[in-house]
């Protein structure tokens, strides 16, 4: 029975992996099938949802991945949803900079403000996001593509250089058949 006992217990170790030199590339946390609420001061201000969401601590600057797409609702202070934002691919740097990759769509629900392009940064910090790809954008009154894109996060007020766009002429206007407007 000794014999038995002492044949069981081997001097082998237990196998072990092999050591993690570039812990920068390891993400701390990986989940999947994610449904996260973000509060700023105890009020509920967005919501994410994410196939996979990876978090590095190590990174300089710490970042979050959502490399298989996002879709953040954000609230107002009734909790209605007041602007949605869809990428194929988004990076969170220090839970303050959003970098939004692929096939980029905001919609600012409150102004009917629709945003398209492959690419879209946002300063929570300086409240903007901005831009230096083509991209298109619609409001009730216009639409305007360009590229070098800049706007407060209500995508109400927004700059778009090397653009160009349609603006509707008013009705009165063009009903009064103006031969100045016909040679401009």
């Amino acid at each position: 029975m000794i014999a038995f006992v002492l044949a069981g217990c081997s001097q082998d170790a237990p196998p072990e992996g092999a050591a993690v030199r570039n812990r920068e590339q390891l993400p701390v946390m990986v989940s999947y099938g994610v449904s996260k609420l973000i509060s700023d001061s105890g009020v509920t201000r967005y919501k994410i949802i994410t196939e996979e969401w990876a978090v590095y601590d190590q990174t300089n600057p710490p970042r979050q991945d959502f490399l298989k797409g996002i879709l953040m609702l954000r609230f107002d202070k009734q909790m209605n949803v007041d602007m949605q934002i869809v990428a194929d691919t988004a990076y969170w740097y220090n839970q303050n900079f959003w970098e939004l990759r692929g096939r980029v769509y905001v919609e600012n629900l409150v102004s009917k403000t629709t945003y398209r392009s492959n690419q879209l940064f946002w300063d929570m910090g300086k409240h903007e996001f901005y831009s230096n790809v083509w991209m298109h954008i619609t409001t009730p009154e216009r639409e305007v593509q360009g590229t070098s894109f800049k706007s407060n996060e209500q995508m109400t007020r927004f700059e778009v250089n090397r653009d160009k766009g349609t603006i509707p002429m008013p009705k009165e206007e063009k009903q009064q058949g103006n031969d100045s407007t016909k040679h401009k």
